[in-house]
């Protein structure tokens, strides 16, 4: 038997047709965990939250995708690059931590700032395999925020933020839900 070899065209036209709601859905979840710390503890245990919730997003959402249908564990799908380059992103979110840990050291409060800018930036390629522009919506969205935010509310930046973010998921994941909805 042999196999069906697909074009990176048609490849990412099946990519485009997925839902694409486990890992949004994670991100709200991590970062309503956050923001309810936040509201809720010392900076200094917030710091933690924001540390392990960021961090398991990616484990989250493996978990959430066999709910949403997406199952991002299914070893029968046949593969496909664009899931490949969206695992890329992921990898290059956590990256982003070797910026953040640095600034951390130095002041601890602009965790919010660095981990929330930098690991949107993943949404950007997004809306390019997608062709549809929810990716920079979110990305530029949340990018201009959390950057207003840190400046208008100093004091409160491991609050308002992750509000922020969170705000920008719930805008992300109504927007992909309807998008094929005006195929």
């Amino acid at each position: 038997m042999t196999a069906i070899t697909r074009t990176l065209e048609q490849q990412k036209e099946e990519f485009k047709q997925k839902k694409l709601l486990a890992s949004p859905i994670a991100g709200l979840i991590a970062w309503s965990a956050v923001a309810v710390s936040g509201l809720f503890f010392p900076d200094k245990i917030t710091v933690w939250v924001l540390f392990i919730a960021t961090g398991s997003i990616v484990y989250l959402a493996m978990g959430i995708s066999k709910f949403t249908g997406e199952d991002y564990l299914d070893k029968n799908k046949p593969k496909n690059t664009f899931d490949t380059l969206f695992f890329f992103t992921v990898t290059q979110a956590i990256l982003v931590y070797s910026i953040a840990i640095p600034f951390f050291i130095e002041n601890y409060t602009s965790l919010p700032l660095t981990v929330g800018i930098l690991t949107g930036l993943m949404w950007v390629p997004l809306s390019w395999i997608i062709d549809h522009w929810v990716g920079l919506f979110h990305a530029i969205t949340r990018t201009i925020s959390i950057l207003a935010l840190w400046y208008l509310f100093p004091t409160h930046r491991f609050v308002s933020i992750p509000l922020a973010i969170v705000v920008i998921y719930a805008a992300s994941i109504f927007i992909l839900v309807n998008r094929n909805s005006k195929r």
